[in-house]
């Protein structure tokens, strides 16, 4: 271990907002809106606000699989929420998730609109809507919840744990760094004999489970997050590598990772999204050169 002296937590927390690293312009202790800001409505009957890490990449997933399918009820606008900005304070954002994280959808078809956040509830409302990618025999159902649920508990560690002190905290903490890879490769051992058993987590049928997994423990498996691919051996998890790549060719994965993305190769990227055609390359220019 290092020689960093020991930390002696005082006996009443107060906030300094200097130790927040990379992120310390939006992490605060309260929550509420911080700034009048209406949200934008488009035209279809789904109104998504997010931005396309891993927890926004899970619904655009799922709405360009249902499209995929045939659901034309599925047909969304997806605005981009700049996080970094600080956009998931406004009021507007604030009143259809009080937690102020993406993604967050407003499901406007029936008379009243209907708010629905946290992405895992957001792929379960989607899938019981439409009745897909969820099962409803009793033992498949519980089985791709059970995973589907282990995603919402399991990627914190993931993200909030090992992610936030291997790449972004403004001081490197050795306890804290092993702490979470442990537990990361822990996390990544329990997939890969799970899918040494069965094709997809829920078993033979590709579910919202695979898409809520895939968009972290996919990312993680090919080096796109963290940049930890070496520091973690990934590579090792071999039914993890299988089912990652397995899900990556589809078409429908492939767009829906594109929509609200604002970073990477400009062919990989979609601002937003308002209608198919947007994922023409001339729509697309049009987007990214107004932002």
């Amino acid at each position: 271990m290092s020689d960093t002296p020991a930390y002696t937590p005082p006996k009443i927390w107060t906030w300094n907002k200097a130790n927040g690293g990379q992120f310390a312009n939006i992490n605060r202790p309260i929550a509420g809106a911080t700034h009048d800001k209406e949200l934008p409505v488009g035209r279809h009957p789904l109104q998504l606000y997010s931005l396309a890490t891993p927890n926004g990449v899970k619904v655009t997933v799922l709405l360009e699989e249902l499209l995929a399918l045939g659901h034309s009820g599925a047909e969304y606008d997806a605005w981009l929420i700049k996080i970094q900005e600080g956009d998931q304070f406004g009021s507007g954002f604030v009143a259809v998730n009080p937690n102020s994280k993406i993604p967050a959808l407003l499901d406007r078809s029936g008379p009243t609109p209907i708010r629905v956040f946290e992405s895992g509830a957001i792929l379960v409302y989607l899938a019981e809507k439409f009745g897909a990618f969820l099962p409803t025999e009793p033992a498949a159902r519980a089985e791709c919840l059970s995973w589907l649920f282990w995603q919402m508990g399991s990627a914190p560690y993931l993200g909030g744990g090992f992610g936030h002190f291997y790449a972004y905290a403004p001081t490197k903490i050795e306890y804290a760094i092993d702490r979470f890879a442990m537990e990361t490769k822990r996390q990544l051992d329990v997939l890969d004999r799970r899918l040494g058993e069965s094709a997809y987590l829920g078993g033979n049928d590709y579910t919202i489970a695979d898409m809520a997994v895939w968009s972290w423990y996919g990312a993680l498996a090919k080096g796109l997050i963290y940049e930890a691919a070496e520091f973690l051996q990934v590579q090792e998890y071999k039914n993890v590598q299988r089912w990652t790549d397995t899900i990556a060719e589809r078409p429908a994965v492939k767009r829906g990772r594109m929509v609200n993305r604002t970073w990477g190769e400009p062919s990989s990227q979609l601002y937003e999204r308002h209608d198919a055609r947007d994922f023409d390359t001339k729509t697309q220019d049009k987007l990214a050169a107004a932002q």
